[in-house]
């Protein structure tokens, strides 16, 4: 059995890796189509476009998409043993469905797993650093999205919060800043309808700005039109830099997300999406390896483009459940912990149904 097991394992890890490679190529391809003007508009070289850009590109672009890869490589090269009579022949030499399944398949799969759960904790979050390095030099702004409701603590009794920010002018909407004593009794309070950043001076700017300083029953209340100020605090601070759930590995990440807790910050579940997810998809291998082998291994009419049809529909379901409960999560309050696992719950009682009913 040993020589039907490497058989197997090496079908699969060969199928795999030639579909991501060929992937690859068509995704750098239209990519550089995309982008070719802006290369030459604000001149990369390209030494930097091929071994920053391009060669850290395309692991987050192949492993972000890897559960529709393995899925079309089971299928494809268990489509053609089936088309063979090599996996009838198998199964009427003694072998059990079964023992093929969980043995050859699940190798393959744990080892795809593997490679997955590096990639996603530390490999992806690493060459996406040294590729959005390139991207903020030469393609878009670091800080392009502006923020509302933004919740911070700058240190252990202060607060900040603002209605909104403006990345654009730096500027900064219904502005609070509230401090505390080590009682939790406010001691100070400073409003303004509009504060704004000046980069050169490091230095914010209230407009009709109104304190409150209190000391047991004394109050001082002051008030003006304008006035300069320094506040620990700079502009990418209000921002949630969305980008830097990319670039970071999973230890990190947990850091970052404790952090922000810690200062208040809201609408965190893009980062926990993000945490969760990097284990979930890995995970969907060993899913999608059944399902595949479920619907591929039974020789029938159409053969080969029945069976790709089938699991490029599925696959592709699975992405997009995917991408779909994670928006819930962020926008809907759906737990993120849910949001990630219910493509895989929903698909793994599929698969049970699907090898339960396949053909042995």
């Amino acid at each position: 059995m040993k020589i039907l097991d490497l058989y197997i394992i090496k079908k699969f890890l060969g199928t795999f890796f030639f579909t991501v490679l060929l992937f690859a190529a068509i995704s750098v391809v239209v990519d550089v189509s995309e982008k070719i003007d802006d290369f030459i508009d604000k001149g990369a070289s390209m030494q930097e476009i091929i071994f920053q850009y391009y060669l850290n590109f395309i692991p987050n672009i192949v492993f972000m998409l890897s559960p529709l890869f393995i899925f079309i490589a089971v299928i494809f090269f268990t489509s053609q043993m089936a088309s063979r009579s090599e996996i009838i022949s198998v199964t009427n030499g003694g072998v059990s469905f079964y023992r093929v399944l969980f043995v050859p398949y699940m190798i393959a799969a744990a080892l795809l797993f593997a490679l997955q759960m590096y990639a996603n904790h530390y490999l992806v979050p690493q060459a996406n650093t040294r590729a959005n390095e390139f991207i903020f030099k030469y393609l878009k702004s670091k800080y392009s999205e502006n923020e509302r409701n933004v919740h911070l603590k700058i240190d252990k009794n202060t607060y900040i919060y603002v209605s909104g920010f403006t990345v654009q002018d730096s500027t900064a909407r219904r502005f609070a800043l509230e401090k505390f004593n080590d009682n939790k009794e406010l001691t100070y309070k400073l409003m303004a309808d509009r504060i704004k950043y000046h980069e050169d001076k490091g230095t914010w700017t209230l407009y009709n700005w109104f304190s409150r300083s209190i000391n047991g029953l004394e109050e001082q209340l002051l008030s003006g039109d304008k006035k300069d100020t320094t506040l620990l605090l700079k502009p990418e601070d209000f921002g949630q830099k969305k980008y830097l759930k990319e670039t970071m590995s999973t230890p990190e990440l947990n850091e970052y997300i404790v952090s922000e807790q810690e200062k208040g910050a809201k609408n965190l579940e893009l980062f926990i999406v993000e945490r969760y997810r990097r284990t979930a998809t890995p995970l969907a291998t060993f899913i999608l390896t059944i399902m595949g082998y479920s619907i591929a291994s039974r020789k029938v009419r159409g053969g080969l483009g029945v069976h790709l049809f089938t699991g490029i529909a599925l696959s592709s379901l699975y992405v997009i459940m995917l991408q779909f409960s994670t928006t819930f999560s962020t926008h809907a309050g759906l737990p993120p912990l849910i949001a990630v696992y219910v493509p895989n719950i929903f698909f793994g009682i599929i698969s049970l149904y699907l090898v339960w009913r396949a053909q042995k």
